[in-house]
């Protein structure tokens, strides 16, 4: 099927969907700029948020995350690691799949954080950063992948601290070790949660939206 113009409507529908995208995260030159100032920096603690685990293993997002998070402790710009998530869509704490991962591709155990009440990723780094702050650590940030980055960047400025950096991924860099990756066998079952219930379940629609937005935040949950 073709519009007046007599453009394939699949063709426009593709064009729209990625013009939304490149204006929602962050450009491949922008994710760089923002790396080589990490590179001039040391931070004590990175939070890395969660995605949703299933007995198939971890998929290509968290996959993504763990590794440039390990990326980041290998260059000295990430001194420790802090996965934060919650048993959200499935029965599993996604902030303790990807610490199992982490460890298990190389990042010392000592090194391994984990946060496990956060249910969106406006808690993700809200709850880190908290969390971080009371086990002693001072400078912070986050690492995750470019779309996710830019749709916390004034929630962190605003509602966290601004003084919070950004390390969004680089795909560029990711790819580059990409030879190197594994996939790893964690024991997967000792993240279960036996009393999940999904989010979906718990609750609407609009206080899941709510959620996304950073409006559902426990402001005690690490004090």
């Amino acid at each position: 099927m073709k519009n007046k113009y007599n453009f394939p409507l699949m063709a426009v529908s593709a064009a729209c969907c990625l013009l939304v995208m490149n204006a929602c995260s962050f450009s491949a030159r922008t994710t760089e700029r923002y790396l080589d100032k990490a590179k001039k920096e040391s931070y004590d603690m990175i939070a890395v948020p969660g995605v949703p685990f299933t007995e198939a293993g971890w998929d290509s997002t968290m996959k993504a995350r763990v590794y440039w998070s390990k990326y980041l402790y290998d260059k000295g710009i990430a001194k420790n690691i802090m996965y934060s998530g919650s048993s959200v869509y499935s029965p599993y704490y996604e902030g303790e799949i990807m610490a199992m991962y982490a460890i298990a591709i190389g990042i010392p155990r000592e090194n391994v954080f984990t946060e496990t009440k956060a249910e969106h990723s406006t808690e993700n780094l809200y709850y880190v950063y908290h969390k971080a702050k009371k086990l002693g650590f001072s400078r912070i940030a986050l690492g995750t992948d470019p779309f996710q980055a830019k749709q916390l960047r004034r929630f962190a400025r605003v509602k966290v601290n601004k003084e919070v950096g950004i390390i969004p991924i680089v795909f560029d860099t990711l790819r580059s070790i990409q030879p190197f990756m594994t996939d790893p066998v964690i024991d997967y079952q000792k993240a279960y949660n036996s009393n999940f219930i999904p989010l979906k379940s718990r609750e609407s629609f609009w206080k899941r939206f709510r959620g996304t937005m950073g409006k559902n935040i426990d402001h005690n949950a690490y004090k």
